[in-house]
This record gives C-alpha cells, sequence and structure tokens, in this order.
C-alpha cells in the first residue's frame, strides 16, 4: 500500500498479456505500490492455473487492494472469488468483461467456459463498451447484475485496449478514482 493513494492497485490482463501500450500497463508503470500479477503461459491460459498464480501473487501483498482486470482478467477475478476470499480485497475494477461463449472468445484459453459468476462481497465496477467484440453490452449488464456490480457503459471504445487508442485513459483513472472510497491517487503522468 501507499500512502498517497490508498490501496495498493493489483493489475490482471488478459490472455496475451498487456502491452506497453495498454492502459494496465501505463498506469502500473506509473502508479507506485502496484502488482502486476504475472502467468506462467499468458497465450494459452488454463483456468485453474491462472487461478493459483493470481492466489499465490495476491497473498504476497499486504493490506487493502483493488483489483483491475481487464478482458479475462475480470473472468479470473470471478473464477478466484468463487474459490478463494481475501478479506484485503477492497473492490474491482472489471473492464471489457469477455463473454466466454462469444464467437470471438479465444479457442486456446482452457476451462473458461462455465464461468462461477455469483456475488462479489467487495464493491466492483463492470467497465462495459457498446462495440466490444469480446462481449456485448448485454452480456456486461447481465454479469454485473449476477456479481452485484455497478455497470458503467463508456460508449464505443472497443475493447478498451491499446488498440482503442486509448492511451493512458484518463476517463477509466477518473472512474476508477471515483468509485472506490479512499483510493485517491493522481492521474499517473
Amino acid at each position: 500500500m501507499d500512502a498517497t493513494h490508498g490501496p495498493a492497485l493489483v493489475y490482471l490482463a488478459g490472455i496475451g498479456n498487456s502491452g506497453p501500450g495498454h492502459w494496465q500497463a501505463i498506469w502500473h508503470a506509473r502508479v507506485p505500490g502496484g502488482l502486476w500479477v504475472e502467468h506462467s503461459s499468458w497465450d494459452a491460459p488454463v483456468r485453474d492455473v491462472w487461478v493459483r498464480e493470481f492466489d499465490q501473487a495476491l497473498r504476497a501483498v499486504e493490506g487493502p487492494v483493488i483489483l483491475v482486470a481487464h478482458s479475462l482478467g475480470c473472468t479470473l477475478v470471478t473464477e478466484w472469488a468463487a474459490q478463494h476470499k481475501n478479506d484485503d480485497v477492497a473492490g474491482a475494477f472489471l473492464v471489457a468483461v469477455p463473454d466466454v461463449h462469444g464467437p470471438d472468445f479465444p479457442a486456446q484459453a482452457v476451462g473458461f467456459d462455465a464461468p462461477k459468476h455469483r456475488r462479489l462481497s467487495f464493491r466492483t465496477v463492470v467497465v462495459a463498451s457498446d462495440d466490444d467484440p469480446y462481449g456485448s453490452p448485454g452480456h456486461a449488464a447481465e454479469v454485473a447484475a449476477t456479481i452485484g456490480a455497478e455497470l458503467v457503459p463508456i460508449g464505443r471504445k472497443g475493447h478498451i485496449n491499446a488498440d482503442s487508442g486509448l492511451g493512458d485513459w484518463p476517463e477509466g483513472w477518473a472512474l476508477l478514482t471515483g468509485s472506490f472510497p479512499g483510493f485517491t491517487g493522481a492521474f499517473p503522468r
């Protein structure tokens, strides 16, 4: 935890990882005290392996955290929460929740085909784009309702990733800081 902004940010990227032009990677590089969850296989994720690696990484962090997930990282949060409890999780910021049954969901992702979406025990915000090729607005709304999250639609932003041209995504940072009391970080420049 960094006393300048409150809970530490724990970043969970999707399949393939988030490259240097992705808002997640930019935030992680600029905001002190955060943790990037690494996986043994970014390109061929296996649910049980990713859940174990996430849990191990999270146990190494002391104090409150906010989970900042993108794409398959969002599904990872719900899969992890179905099996584990960690009272230090103060919230989750889930961006571009994918539809694991959608036509564009990566076939190389194994074990994610029966997501364990259920009400989460921590404040959660689901951020959704109107034209995300990996998950429709209806899917995002359904997941948000099931897990007890606030749904924040942001218009047409694609998959809300580097290809969307968001850069460091100040709008997302404002959503994050406005959604979690106690997190007061300045925009990462």
